[in-house]
């Protein structure tokens, strides 16, 4: 079950499209810095450039860990916003192709459901930094998700 004050601020900000009072409930989104916005009936996550994230100081380049979490956490608030599940999305399997460096730089991502099935749902995340059309990283992810209503 969603906490009614988990469910009252993801309201709030769905009415609004301002999403940083419901980030704010994840400590992880506050570390590395993620932010949203709606884009028409589509959400955008980005994650700034910051050297906190940096995995590889040579390049430099972020952390791969980063990346993933990133895009992860964006598919779960993806669901959280737009399913009609009455529980928080839980992650059953993740898996990531990293297809070329993510350089410092603000990074973006993209979710697209693929399937909403009764208990799973299956998401795919597109992370770019400069040109949507040259993605650093593809993932797709499976959640468990409560129906809103009893199954038969």
């Amino acid at each position: 079950m969603i906490p009614a004050d988990v469910r009252q601020r993801l309201n709030q900000a769905h009415a609004v499209g301002d999403y940083a009072p419901l980030l704010s409930l994840i400590p992880y989104a506050g570390l590395i810095g993620i932010e949203c916005e709606r884009q028409g009936e589509q959400l955008l996550f980005r994650l700034p450039a910051s050297a906190d994230n940096v995995g590889n100081p040579l390049l430099p380049a972020i952390h791969g860990g980063v990346i993933a979490g990133f895009m992860e956490l964006s598919a779960a608030l993806y669901l959280l916003v737009y399913s009609e599940s009455t529980s928080i999305p839980k992650i059953i399997d993740f898996s990531i192709d990293y297809l070329r460096a993510g350089y410092v730089r603000d990074t973006y991502a993209s979710c697209q459901l693929w399937r909403q099935g009764r208990r799973v749902t299956n998401v795919a995340i597109s992370a770019w930094q400069d040109d949507r059309n040259l993605p650093i990283a593809m993932a797709r992810a499976h959640f468990k998700i409560e129906p809103e209503k009893p199954l038969k």
